[in-house]
């Protein structure tokens, strides 16, 4: 529709079309993809540098980690040094043993690094037994000191300390010895820095018979009768074998009649050498410092004494001395038990019916324990542990001693049965 207005022309504009919905929808479409790739752009912009600050707090964590294990293992070190527990080390980020050269599969970056405690052996278990038997007294005497001191060059136990003492002419001398012959070889061990057996027990031995004869001087006990036999007691002696066990060694020291038997795989194996006058290396000792060995009621020095080293007997010097033979075996796996006894034992008793006694008496135990009521049967060379074993030792020592005075003893009859089997405990 047109018309005409104050002379001018002019033309009837209809309304701005709008766009029509498809192509409104057609728009969106095409600006849809180009928003969702700018939005994946900036989530994976902002992943990447998430990931990497996380990455930078794991490599932060692990290296305190490893800087924390590395620190342990060096307080670990340390404390290793100083009391010889097994330490560890870092190898290519793994935990090692460095005692045993064992990898535990740990790595630096655990939490915990484990340091296995270390192993120590038990004491070894015993049992001992000592009568008077168809004496008038009771002049044996025995001694047992579990862990008397600890042993040097080792970390897994101590030193064992087992002593029987066979007095004659009185009892004093054999109760002196067990009253602190022990305690004399502790006092040797403690100050030495190199450890030497052979002449620590020596040693131990020479001022043992010292003490013993500047004893004899003193006032004695009322009941001790040698008193009435003469004011210094001149006559009184006492055989001594002694075993120190070490987890690595027996060291058996004898003087006199006495003796040492270790039960190995079954066999019996001595020790100890009983020092009878008659005896080769003896006699001729004993003729060359100028005394002589007469055949009364069996050899005897000067006719007396029927064994040739004591401690005590000064009347007897030097035909009579107090050095000891020591001998030094090494423990092994098939050790059994180890038989202490006086002569009134192996007078009448073999050393090979011995160990057969104690180990018929811990193969008992053993069955007692892996049977219990039911009566299980233990096999050859199986043994018992913890309190059976000291039941079986006692057993042992006791069953011993029954023999001996069955076969006829007339002497004083002691016997110690340690128990050598290893026991090990964290």
């Amino acid at each position: 529709m047109a018309g005409i207005c104050c002379g001018i022309e002019s033309e009837t504009t209809s309304a701005p079309i709008e766009p029509s919905s498809r192509t409104s929808r057609r728009r969106r479409l095409e600006i849809l993809p180009t928003i969702k790739c700018i939005a994946a752009d900036h989530m994976a912009v902002q992943q990447t540098a998430d990931s990497g600050r996380k990455r930078q707090k794991l490599d932060l964590q692990r290296s305190m980690s490893l800087e924390g294990a590395a620190a342990i293992v060096e307080d670990r070190r340390e404390e290793a040094a100083a009391k010889a527990v097994p330490t560890v080390r870092l190898v290519n980020d793994e935990v090692v043993n460095t005692t045993r050269g064992e990898s535990k599969g740990l790595h630096a970056g655990n939490e915990v690094v484990v340091v296995p405690p270390p192993v120590v052996q038990e004491a070894p278990r015993y049992g001992s037994t000592s009568v008077c038997g168809r004496r008038r007294d009771m002049e044996d005497a025995v001694s047992i000191h579990p862990t008397l001191c600890k042993a040097q060059g080792s970390d897994s136990g101590g030193c064992h300390f087992y002593g029987v003492y066979d007095g004659h002419g009185c009892s004093h001398v054999a109760l002196k010895c067990k009253d602190r012959l022990h305690e004399i070889v502790k006092q040797h061990l403690e100050s030495q820095s190199v450890l030497q057996w052979k002449d620590t027990m020596e040693r131990s031995f020479s001022k043992m018979d010292e003490e013993v004869h500047a004893g004899n001087q003193a006032v004695l006990s009322p009941k001790c009768r040698c008193e009435l036999q003469t004011p210094q007691c001149d006559a009184v002696g006492s055989t001594a074998v002694v075993a120190v066990v070490t987890p690595e060694k027996i060291i058996v020291s004898n003087c006199g009649d006495s003796r040492a038997v270790l039960c190995r795989s079954g066999a019996a194996v001595p020790l100890s050498s009983d020092h009878k006058p008659d005896r080769p290396d003896e006699l001729l000792r004993i003729e060359a410092a100028g005394g002589r060995v007469i055949y009364w009621d069996g050899p005897r020095v000067l006719g007396v004494l029927a064994m040739s080293r004591a401690i005590g007997d000064n009347y007897l010097k030097p035909y009579v001395i107090p050095a000891p033979e020591v001998t030094i075996t090494e423990r092994t796996a098939e050790d059994e038990c180890l038989i202490l006894a006086s002569d009134g034992l192996w007078d009448v008793v073999s050393n090979d019916t011995a160990c057969g006694v104690v180990r018929m008496c811990m193969r008992a135990a053993a069955a007692q324990k892996a049977g219990g009521a039911s009566g299980g049967v233990v096999p050859e060379g199986e043994s018992s542990t913890g309190e059976n074993s000291d039941k079986a030792c006692a057993d042992a020592s006791i069953l011993l001693t029954k023999l001996a005075l069955a076969r006829q003893s007339s002497d004083n009859v002691s016997v110690v049965v340690v128990d050598l089997r290893r026991r090990e405990r964290l």
